[in-house]
């Protein structure tokens, strides 16, 4: 129908990558190093490669030889600075 809303999958992924970044950045969680499929699995996506890749070229994850990742200092900062926003 004409008024029913059509889901952005743009902005879908710009949640996915906002709770990927809050999910490695989480202080009650106590784990600075995740690989790309335990973030999928938390965040219950299959393909959570597409979710941390855009992370990872705007610095905001890095990525270690093996494959794991963690939230670089500027996304802990940024986290710190506005918050867990929903």
């Amino acid at each position: 129908m004409q008024d029913e809303d059509i889901p952005d999958p743009l902005s879908a992924y710009e949640v996915l990558e906002r709770e990927a970044v809050y999910l490695m950045t989480d202080p009650d969680r106590f784990q600075p190093i995740w690989s790309v499929e335990d973030i999928g699995r938390e965040l219950e996506v299959e393909h959570a490669i597409d979710v941390v890749r855009p992370l990872i070229r705007a610095g905001l994850v890095n990525r270690t030889s093996d494959g794991h990742v963690f939230a670089t200092r500027a996304a802990v900062r940024m986290v710190q600075m506005v918050g867990q926003v929903v």
